[in-house]
């Protein structure tokens, strides 16, 4: 029996496509594509590789030796016995969502440091008041947590705004790039907090990581202060959030993922004052580069597999990233 690929993305080109069934057949393989998880589900009894997104794909396919996820966050997938055993190899797509999500950084930090709230309701109210104060990336104190390919990316554009630094933080403390101002262990966040003019996490979804943005760490932020979460949403307290932006204690803030996603329709964080919400859009598959990006990185990393190298973008299931 010919070795089977599965893909499940509605988001491919056809060029996309393409490139992916030329790179599997050149090792023997065929491809099949389906458009959605549940068109797919019957059809993976003797599937090797799977490129896409959910545990159910997984535990659909017995014959399974290599999971690539069409995302960057692989937190989905950590729950004991998900995988038949540790041979079971996981990738992601880490370095396809870097300039999306950098790019929609920029936007919603500009949007909250230019009191773009604000004016979107006096433009509603058809008023024309213009004497709101702005900030400005200019001279500001950034922080960004993690340092990953998502962190240096986000890193590399605020450069051109010429803030006072940028520091970077990480499990380590460990130097990834000269886009930063520094790089600290993460255990010393608390120490440079009061001096962050804007906070910005792109951290993972890991036992270390939850909830890590609560009610003191967030205090200890300047009342000016802006903190921005593009990373997984279970890293940052909505309700601690929600109780200092209602207390005035934070200028405000930009969230993008969230706990539990939808964000239920009575969540308090709907109606809080000074957050920008957006239902993470992000770092999802609508931008075309995104896309490309993600398959060629797949691609890349099946001409690994079947050369018999390690994976680029292997996740170690221990860690979670």
């Amino acid at each position: 029996m010919a070795k089977k690929i599965t893909i499940v993305n509605p988001a491919l080109s056809s060029e996309n496509r393409a490139k992916i069934n030329e790179t599997a057949e050149k090792y023997g393989y065929f491809t099949e594509f389906f458009q959605s998880n549940q068109e797919a589900l019957p059809h993976l009894q003797e599937t090797e590789i799977i490129f896409g997104m959910g545990a159910d794909l997984i535990k659909a396919a017995p014959q399974l030796r290599w999971f690539c996820s069409h995302t960057a966050g692989v937190d989905n997938y950590m729950d004991p016995g998900l995988f038949r055993d540790d041979s079971v190899l996981l990738s992601n797509s880490s370095g396809a969502y870097g300039v999306t999500l950098a790019e929609h950084t920029v936007m919603v930090t500009l949007m909250l440091l230019r009191r773009e709230l604000e004016y979107s309701h006096i433009v509603e109210e058809r008023m024309w008041i213009k004497n709101l104060s702005f900030r400005s990336l200019y001279g500001s104190r950034i922080s960004i947590l993690g340092t990953g390919d998502l962190g240096r990316t986000i890193a590399s554009r605020f450069q051109g705004f010429h803030p006072a630094r940028i520091l970077g933080f990480n499990h380590s403390g460990r130097k990834s790039s000269d886009v930063f101002t520094e790089s600290l262990p993460i255990a010393q966040l608390d120490s440079y907090l009061p001096k962050t003019d804007i906070l910005i996490s792109c951290l993972p979804g890991t036992k270390e990581t939850y909830l890590l943005l609560g009610k003191e760490k967030i205090e200890k932020l300047p009342t000016d202060a802006y903190l921005v979460n593009v990373g997984r949403g279970n890293v940052v307290d909505g309700h601690a959030l929600a109780e200092i932006l209602r207390s005035g204690k934070l200028a405000g803030a930009a969230l993008d993922v969230f706990e539990t996603e939808p964000l239920p329709a009575d969540s308090e964080l709907w109606s809080c004052p000074h957050l920008l919400i957006t239902p993470h859009i992000a770092g999802n598959m609508t931008l075309g580069y995104t896309v490309d990006k993600a398959t060629d990185l797949f691609c890349e990393d099946l001409e690994n597999y079947c050369n018999g190298r390690p994976l680029l973008r292997l996740v170690d299931r221990k860690k979670g990233y």
